[in-house]
């Protein structure tokens, strides 16, 4: 099963395929059946699963309070450009076993960065060389490249936004080298995320410099990419905290604004992530209907947080009711623009069987088959739509009309008020809404 490497990694785990929901089969999809049409797609269509890089082959289950658990058989060589190598081979493995289509990386996530920049390029370039190969012969693609620019110290105080303009310099080199690299792979996307925009005390910190400079920085690395011929879509990924007390693309209007007011808007949508979205006091459906609202909901990282810790935890999404009211607002705004659904997600640290990478990803990708299909049932077949167009109804006739198209002026809403007195009370009914949702659910 392993696509140009010699070495089987997942031994004795084939291809997952779909089994329906009365199989016991632990490495089988029980919802996910991609060639199932839902709402004129198949499910493989509306969701591009994604595996992401770093998680699924770097994330060793390290924290704060120890070191990593997992010794994955593709770690082991010294040597930087054959571990990368080993690494692909276990990625393509995985990626094909599973029957997804795409993936997802940080430059290097691909291979260790080197002392320099110019050996990190060459590192870079050379495994590029040998990814290509591999999607060559798998069909396998790169649904979006980025790059890692706030884990080297170098990166403390931010990357487009830092105050030294060397340090500003040298993350442009290196998103250039990633964009460079995303190009040569035919990548669909490229992913921003400010892991270190933003400040801790605004004592030492020039904001509207730092804002600008990030204006500045996106839109130059926009024009580059253009230059050399990118038809791909800009994300911006927004995240409210993590490392930095205070960040720049704090959630999904934020980063709306940053990519307004700089110009972006034709080039720049939004990547949304569930736990982002969680830790800035948001629901995942929130900051989609918000992306969705501004034509902006361009793809998604799919995971969940922990509702009891305040961080972001990266399990993988098991939350139906959450998925079923996100797949409601990614169905009515006519699902993704340019993205896909990537497992930004990590299997927990003591879960150390390379079999549960697989349980994971299946768990991930059957929530959302699921949840799609219970969204289309409740548009298709609930009272919801029309409880939802009655809720609204005062403004499809007469004074209400008139005043969503513009034609009403202050004075008009005062006349208006004085002539009909005390509004009647009308319910929401937020709980018939809910009961509809466990309904179909």
């Amino acid at each position: 099963m392993a696509v140009l490497g010699d070495k089987e990694y997942f031994k004795g785990i084939g291809k997952i395929k779909y089994e329906g929901k009365d199989s016991d089969n632990p490495l089988a999809f029980k919802f996910y059946n991609p060639e199932q049409m839902v709402a004129g797609k198949t499910m493989r269509e509306h969701f591009k699963f994604a595996m992401a890089y770093w998680h699924t082959l770097c994330g060793t289950g390290g924290d704060p309070f120890g070191p990593g658990t997992k010794n994955f058989p593709w770690s082991v060589d010294s040597n930087p450009l054959n571990a990368a190598k080993e690494k692909a081979d276990a990625a393509f493995e995985f990626i094909t076993k599973m029957g997804f289509d795409y993936y997802c990386f940080h430059d290097f996530d691909l291979i260790d960065e080197a002392p320099t920049l110019a050996e990190s390029e060459k590192r870079i370039q050379s495994i590029v060389a040998y990814l290509k190969q591999k999607q060559n012969a798998s069909n396998v693609k790169l649904l979006w490249g980025t790059s890692n620019c706030f884990s080297n110290p170098r990166y403390m105080n931010g990357a487009a936004s830092n105050p030294n303009f060397d340090v500003v310099a040298r993350a442009g080199a290196q998103v250039k080298i990633a964009l460079d690299a995303t190009m040569e792979l035919d990548g669909e996307n490229y992913v921003f995320w400010g892991g270190r925009e933003g400040y801790m005390s605004l004592l030492n910190t020039n904001m509207k410099l730092e804002q600008d400079n990030i204006g500045r920085f996106l839109n130059m690395a926009k024009d580059y990419a253009r230059q050399q011929g990118f038809k791909g879509t800009f994300f911006i990924e927004p995240k409210p905290m993590e490392p930095t007390k205070h960040q720049y693309d704090f959630d999904a209007a934020t980063s709306i604004n940053t990519i307004r007011e700089y110009g972006l808007q034709d080039d720049f949508k939004l990547n949304i992530e569930v736990n982002h979205a969680t830790l800035a006091q948001h629901t995942f459906q929130h900051e989609l209907q918000v992306a969705a609202n501004a034509g902006m909901l361009g793809s998604i990282d799919a995971n969940r947080g922990d509702y009891q810790n305040g961080w972001d935890t990266d399990q993988f999404p098991n939350n139906i009711l959450e998925t079923t009211e996100a797949m409601l607002v990614f169905l009515k705004s006519g699902g993704l623009q340019g993205g896909g659904v990537n497992f930004d997600a990590k299997t927990r640290r003591n879960s150390t069987d390379l079999e549960d990478i697989f349980l994971a990803h299946i768990g991930g990708a059957d929530t959302f088959a699921r949840a799609l299909l219970i969204a289309d049932n409740i548009i298709q077949n609930s009272a919801y739509e029309s409880l939802l167009e009655k809720r609204y109804s005062s403004f499809k006739s007469g004074k209400g009309a008139a005043f969503v198209s513009g034609k009403l002026g202050l004075i008009d809403l005062y006349a208006y008020a004085s002539e009909h007195g005390e509004p009647e009370q009308i319910s929401g009914k937020q709980e018939l809404f809910e009961n509809i949702l466990n309904q179909y659910s």
